[in-house]
Order: structure tokens, then sequence, then C-alpha cells
């Protein structure tokens, strides 16, 4: 004979096991609701903790190499690491900064007061053009000194006129700008003391089988430690290249085109050819030709090759983007982030294909 209490208690389990479902969800609306809260209130800071991840991911070999050499003095390693980003980072982005802000309101200033005369720069260079292509040029390109010297002169001077202003806010921000330098500083040394451990602990937590968190984990920063090495150390060795020939040929504002050359250098396929290619050809039709033809042969095969050279050497096979990946993800994260965007269009694409190849392993791995 059966007992009859046996099946009174299975609805006792389904409602057991429908009311820990539910609590999971609730917990997971407060897990949700808590971190959107948190980036919320974080949102003002978010280039600085943006940028102290970079420098950390990007300093965190260095680290190692000191903590091995002192293992039992954590908050000392993760101090002399953060001395050496303010030595090799900070102060010669201050140093240099101050410089092409300076360079660029005597530029400006010089605009303004008639001192480069953009007229004259239009004339030489409608008298340089030969004969023959002078009916094809100005069938697409009008020839008009006035209408080309107003064009002229509104592109650079609002160009200037930005760098100029973003100079004024800055000054007029000191406080915002000191304590977002402060906090990304800060959060530097306690990424460099304890982010093995923090990245450990988040890596419990996110959902995902230990093989798929791994690689993502891995991507991430295999992105973020390629865009640093491979993007940003080949756009400052051109801009220093760059600045220096300009320098040398005494052309006008060597720092500020120095300057404009490594940020164009961040943008794949471009690059700094936008810059000292018109200015070469500018000196080879307004008479100077020997510095034109100088500026164009550096510029082909000294500047543009540092790419090609530096960065396989630098990051070899780190990160494997399509170009056209890498070119649409930088120009659209500088466009939505600003120079937030430098690190957060790659790393989102290298995301978005990572992303998308674990789910296609995972579901060939299903099929058989």
């Amino acid at each position: 004979m059966s007992d009859p209490a046996k099946p009174k208690t299975r609805p006792k389990r389904a409602m057991s096991h429908e009311g820990a479902k539910f609590e999971d969800r609730v917990l997971l609306g407060f897990v949700a609701a808590g971190s959107l809260a948190m980036v919320w209130i974080s949102w003002p800071f978010f280039g600085a903790i943006l940028w102290a991840l970079v420098v950390t991911i990007a300093f965190a070999p260095v680290h190692d190499r000191l903590a091995l050499m002192m293992p039992r003095r954590r908050n000392s390693v993760a101090l002399l690491s953060l001395l050496l980003v303010i030595a090799l980072v900070i102060v010669p982005a201050f140093i240099v900064g101050s410089m092409m802000v300076d360079e660029a309101l005597k530029t400006y200033n010089s605009l303004q007061s008639r001192e480069i005369d953009l007229g004259k720069i239009v004339r030489d260079i409608e008298a340089a053009i030969p004969s023959q292509w002078r009916v094809l040029f100005e069938r697409y390109v009008t020839t008009d000194v006035e209408v080309l010297q107003a064009r002229l002169s509104s592109m650079l001077t609002s160009g200037l006129q930005l760098v100029a202003s973003e100079a004024v806010s800055v000054g007029q921000g000191a406080f915002s700008f000191a304590m977002a330098l402060g906090v990304m500083l800060y959060l530097t040394f306690f990424l460099l003391r304890d982010g093995r451990h923090l990245t450990r602990k988040i890596g419990e937590m996110v959902p995902l089988r230990p093989e798929q968190r791994g690689a993502l984990f891995d991507k991430f920063t295999t992105v973020i430690r390629a865009t640093v090495k491979g993007s940003v150390i080949v756009a400052i060795v051109q801009g220093i290249l760059g600045g220096f020939l300009f320098s040398m040929l005494d052309i006008r504002a060597a720092l500020l085109w120095g300057v404009v050359m490594g940020l164009l250098a961040l943008i794949p396929a471009v690059g700094t050819g936008l810059v000292w290619f018109p200015v070469g050809i500018y000196l080879l039709v307004t008479g100077s030709v020997w510095h034109g033809v100088v500026l164009l042969l550096c510029g082909f095969f000294i500047i543009s090759m540092v790419d090609n050279v530096l960065r396989p050497i630098l990051v070899g096979q780190d990160t494997r983007m399509p170009d056209y990946v890498v070119l649409i993800s930088t120009l659209g994260g500088l466009s939505v982030m600003g120079i937030n965007g430098l690190i957060v269009g790659p790393v989102v694409a290298a995301m978005f294909i990572s992303a998308w190849e674990i789910f296609g392993e995972s579901r060939a791995a299903e099929r058989h």
C-alpha cells in the first residue's frame, strides 16, 4: 500500500523551486540596477577610468618585473610603477601639449593679423600650375584668389580656433581637469597593485564558461596593449619624425604640424600623408624644389615606413583585425567619444569579432 503523504510533498517542492527562481530573478534585478546606478554616477569620470585601465594594462609588464624584484612590497612596487607613468607619460604630455597650444595660438593670431598672407600663397600656387593643366584645374577648382583665400582662411582659422578654445576651456575647467587626473592616477595605483586579484574575482562572477571568459578577457587586454604599443607609440614616433623634418626644412609651426601628424597617424589608411604630401607639393610648385623633394622622399620612405617596420616589432601577431574594421572603429570611436574613442573603438570592434567567433565555435561544437 502506497504512502498517501508522498504526493502532497511534490507541490511543495515545485513551489520551493519556483520561489528560488523568483528570488534569483529579484537578485539579478538588484545586480543590474546596482550596476547601472554605478555606471551612472561614475560616468563623469569615464575618461579617467578608461585611461587608468589603459595605463595599467600597458605598464603591467614593467610592474610585474618590479614585483619580482620586490615580492613583499606591493605598495612600494605600485608606487614606483606610478612614478614611472608620471615621468614617462604625464610630464611629457603636459610639456608637448603646452608648447603645441602656444604655437597654435601664435599661428591663429598671425592669420588674424594677416601676418601670414594666404592670398600670396594662393597666387603662388596658381602661377606655378602649368598652362596645359590650368584649364582642367579651373574646370573643377575655382582659381578666384579671394574665394580661395576666404576658404583657406576659414578652414585654418576654424581649426586653430578649436585648439585655442579647447585650451581656454581646459584652463577654465582646471579644477575638473585636475580632479580627473587625480582620479586617474589614484585608480592606476590600485589597479597596478590589485589588478590581477580584481580580474580573477570579476572573472569568477561573469556568467560564461571558463574557456569563453578566458578568451574574452585575453582579447580585451591584447587589443588594449596592441593599440597602445602598435598605434600610440607608432603615432608618437611618426609625429616626432614629421615635426623634426618640418623643423629642419624651416617650415613654420613645426611642432604643431608634428602633433597633427601624430594624431592623424592613429587613423589607418590615411595617416600622416594628409600633412606632409600637400606641403611637399606646395613647396615644389612655389619654387622650393629641394625642400619639396626632401619632404616627399622622407615622407614616403621614412615617416610612412615607420608603421610597416615598427608595428610588427611592437605588436607582432597580437591582434589581426581587418584594416577596414580598424579604420571604421577608430573613426567611429573618435566621432562618438572624442579622444577616448581611440581606445574604445578598436576594443568594441575586437569584442564584437571575438564574441561572434566564440559563439560560432560553441555552435560548431554542439553540432558535432
